[in-house]
C-alpha cells in the first residue's frame, strides 16, 4: 500500500467535506441544529460532511477503523482514520470564517499522515511521518521564535458547563497575557494547530480536547519541527489537555503554567 495513497484520500475527503460546508454557508438560518451539551452543537451540515468523508474511505478502505466526531468509533483495525467534518462549528453557525476539515490516518497507534483543511481560505495543510509538513506545495516549518516576549500564543477558552478548571485557564490566560505579544482565540483547536506548524502562531494551549480535534494538528507540529505534549510537558495521548509550539516558546509555556497547574494535571 503506498503512503501517498492515505494522503491523498485523506486530501480528496477533505475537500469534498470542504464543499458540502461551504455550499451551505448560504443556509445557515434553516439549518437544523441540535445541543449535544452546554454550548456544544452539532449541525446537519456536521453529520453531511462526515458522511463525504467516510463514504470516501470505505469506497478505498472498507476495513479500516473509524473514529468520527459524531459517528464515534466504526470498526478495529491496524489503520485507524480519526476525523473531524468541521472543527469549528459554533464559528459556521454564526457566518464567522474560521473553521476546518480534520482527518489523520494512524497505523498501529502511531500517527501517519495528516490533514487540516480551511474551506473558506482553500488552505490544505498536509503532513506524513518521516515526510515533512506542508501547506499546498511548500513545506511548513514553526516560527524561529524563541521566548514568550514578542511571541503570538492561541488558545480556546473553556465552554462547557463541567469544566473542572475554569479557574486555572484563567489564571494561565492572564500570565500568558502579561508575557507575550498577544493572546488569541479564534475557535477551531485544528487550525489553531495547522497554525503552529506554519509559523503563523508561535504556541498554542487548550484543555478538554478530544482526539478529533487534534490528531491531525499533532502530525503537522511534529512534521514542522515543533513540540506538541501535555500542559505539564508530558507525551499528548490525543485528548485532554495540550500544549504546542516552537521548541523554546513550548518550554517556556510550561514553565510559565506550572503555579497555576492543579495537582493532578502536573504529570499530564
Amino acid at each position: 500500500m503506498a503512503a501517498h495513497a492515505l494522503l491523498n484520500i485523506a486530501v480528496r475527503a477533505a475537500r469534498r467535506a470542504g464543499e458540502v460546508i461551504v455550499r451551505s454557508m448560504n443556509n445557515l438560518e434553516s439549518l437544523k441544529v441540535t445541543a449535544k451539551g452546554r454550548n456544544d452543537f452539532v449541525s446537519e451540515v456536521d453529520r453531511a460532511a462526515e458522511a463525504q468523508i467516510v463514504e470516501i474511505i470505505r469506497r478505498h478502505y472498507p476495513d479500516h477503523a473509524i473514529l468520527a466526531e459524531e459517528g464515534g468509533a466504526q470498526g478495529e483495525h491496524e489503520f485507524r482514520w480519526i476525523i473531524d467534518p468541521l472543527d469549528g462549528t459554533t464559528n459556521f453557525l454564526h457566518g464567522f470564517p474560521v473553521f476546518a476539515v480534520s482527518i489523520a490516518c494512524e497505523h498501529k497507534g502511531r500517527l501517519e499522515h495528516a490533514v487540516v483543511y480551511d474551506p473558506m481560505r482553500q488552505e490544505l495543510f498536509t503532513a506524513s511521518r518521516g515526510g515533512g509538513a506542508h501547506l499546498e506545495n511548500r513545506r511548513m516549518r514553526v516560527s524561529k521564535q524563541r521566548t514568550l516576549e514578542g511571541a503570538l500564543i492561541g488558545t480556546g477558552f473553556p465552554f462547557r458547563a463541567n469544566d473542572r478548571y475554569v479557574d486555572e485557564y484563567f489564571a494561565m490566560l492572564k500570565a500568558a497575557t502579561q508575557s507575550t505579544a498577544g493572546v488569541r482565540r479564534p475557535g477551531a483547536a485544528a487550525l489553531d494547530l495547522a497554525y503552529v506548524a506554519a509559523g503563523r502562531l508561535d504556541g498554542f494551549w487548550e484543555m478538554g480536547l478530544s482526539p478529533w480535534d487534534t490528531a491531525a494538528g499533532t502530525l503537522l507540529i511534529q512534521e514542522a519541527g515543533g513540540h506538541i505534549g501535555t500542559l505539564s510537558g508530558e507525551e499528548y495521548r490525543q485528548g485532554g489537555n495540550v500544549l504546542a509550539g516552537t521548541p523554546r516558546v513550548y518550554a517556556a509555556l510550561i514553565e510559565l503554567f506550572a503555579p497555576y497547574l492543579p495537582q493532578e494535571l502536573r504529570s499530564r
